[in-house]
């Protein structure tokens, strides 16, 4: 059975199930079945304008945003796919807070429903800063599908690093 790293902490069976599908060359395909709309949030200003209008429909009391962006250098496997960043500093006699959200680049190429996810994510950091039950609970209340959501975004990641390692292997050494 292929390890597979993004479904750490799921059910055995589950897990069997994915990499039986993976092994069969099928994920692919079930992934672009199940979510077959891309989005047309490219850049960072769109981004920006993405986050604010969810954060204005489900959290208009919560911190404002300073900066929303794609992030090339976050990683799933090394890093995280997205941050929010809460930073505080003295000016003068003031303190002034500022939150950052980052988002990995790789969810520009992702389906649109896995993009609203980790922005939701990213969201309910801002009222919940650890993962706990009250966190989840604001994510499913942004985003009904929340959990299925995590899991399938985990299964794409799955196939992506599946499909790079083929490329990789494709590749004669000599290049």
């Amino acid at each position: 059975m292929t390890h597979l790293p993004y479904l750490n902490g799921y059910p055995a069976p589950l897990v069997t199930q994915v990499c039986t599908i993976l092994e069969q060359g099928r994920l692919g395909q079930w992934i672009a079945h199940k979510y077959p709309a891309r989005h047309d949030v490219q850049t960072d200003k769109s981004l920006y304008q993405y986050v604010s209008d969810i954060k204005q429909r489900y959290l208009k009391n919560a911190p404002a945003i300073a900066k929303i962006l794609f992030d090339n250098q976050q990683h799933p496997v090394k890093g995280t796919l997205g941050t929010n960043t809460f930073v505080a500093r003295v000016q003068g006699n003031k303190l002034k807070n500022k939150n950052e959200i980052r988002i990995a680049a790789l969810f520009r190429e992702a389906p649109a429903e896995f993009l609203r996810m980790i922005v939701v994510h990213e969201l309910a950091h801002l009222k919940e800063k650890d993962h706990n039950k009250a966190f989840y609970q604001l994510c499913v209340h942004m985003e009904p599908d929340y959990l299925q959501l995590e899991f399938d975004m985990r299964v794409w990641l799955t196939w992506r690093e599946h499909q790079a390692t083929l490329t990789a292997k494709s590749i004669p050494a000599s290049m």
